[in-house]
């Protein structure tokens, strides 16, 4: 449970953050940077939020059954869990967010798969460090 709670809380924050640095920079927002360019960015993250929970919590909760089923896998190490979610929880935020437009190119492919990327691996590497039962040596 604590898994799910993990990715739950951490999935959409960070993706909702990364998702929007990723508009802005294909915006061309960054162009002119300043003090005060930043706190308009960070005052817009904290009003779009509740949003980014809203439509985020459903698919932190799908990588987090991903990486709770490849826990089960005995053969497949936590590194190598990790990494398995990153890749998938990147190309499905890739296919959700990025452009097919006339300005699709590598760069935009990075930029649009890093919010599914991050908060995936972040969330699966606190989940095997304090969800997962330690097991208690025989004495």
């Amino acid at each position: 449970m604590k898994r799910y709670l993990i990715f739950a809380a951490l999935g959409p924050f960070l993706g909702g953050f990364l998702l929007l640095l990723a508009t802005t920079y294909t915006s061309g927002y960054w162009t002119q940077t300043n003090i005060g360019e930043i706190k308009k960015l960070l005052a817009v993250f904290a009003r779009t939020l509740q949003y980014a929970y809203l439509f985020g919590i459903v698919p932190a909760l799908m990588m987090a059954a991903v990486d709770d089923i490849l826990l089960h896998v005995k053969r497949i190490g936590p590194v190598a869990r990790m990494l398995i979610v990153g890749a998938l929880a990147f190309v499905a935020s890739e296919l959700l967010f990025g452009s097919r437009g006339p300005d699709s190119g590598a760069v935009q492919f990075i930029l649009y798969g890093l919010p599914g990327l991050v908060p995936a691996m972040i969330a699966s590497w606190l989940a095997h460090k304090y969800a997962e039962p330690q097991t208690v040596p025989a004495a």
